[in-house]
């Protein structure tokens, strides 16, 4: 039975936190499914399509070098419904601080209330990567400063050309 892990979250854009996630993820896994979370409500800086091909171009050569298969999809839905209807057993959760911790915990405890056959893994992250958001990193690049060191270099590109105009 292959071991299929669902890691959701806006990824707006992927950031090198994402990556790192990722990274740790796909050794513990057969089949990794990255899941943009999609809101009606939410305006994101980039497509559901342009998140759903950075994954893809970002991602999946990190899970090929061990071997992992990579999907990325999208959903509407309560992740751990989601993560249900994909086959998954695991939900990959990324830790930056203490802060993260309390309100990931609630989740898991409520998650694990909805769905006990899906455990919630968390894994901490890299201290390089610990003060990376999505929102920060939004900022910097809307007001023209470095991001390079926030993000994978594909994805750098792709801010500076959202905010070049």
């Amino acid at each position: 039975m292959p071991r299929i892990a669902f890691y959701p979250g806006s990824f707006d854009p992927i950031t090198n936190g994402h990556l790192d996630v990722v990274r740790n993820s796909v050794p513990l896994c057969d089949r990794l499914v990255v899941a943009i979370g999609v809101h009606p409500g939410k305006k994101p800086l980039f497509s559901t399509e342009e998140r759903l091909k950075m994954l893809h171009d970002v991602c999946g050569p990190v899970a090929a070098q061990v071997g992992c298969t990579l999907d990325a999809v999208t959903y509407d839905d309560l992740a751990v419904t989601a993560a249900r209807r994909h086959g998954a057993t695991v939900m990959i959760r990324g830790l930056r601080d203490g802060t993260d911790l309390d309100y990931e915990m609630q989740l898991a405890g409520m998650n694990g209330a909805m769905a006990p056959d899906v455990q919630t893994v968390f894994l901490p992250a890299s201290p390089a990567v610990r003060p990376i958001t999505g929102t920060l990193v939004r900022q910097i690049a809307a007001m023209g400063g470095d991001i390079s060191t926030f993000v994978p270099p594909l994805v750098a590109n792709l801010l500076k050309a959202k905010f070049a105009g």
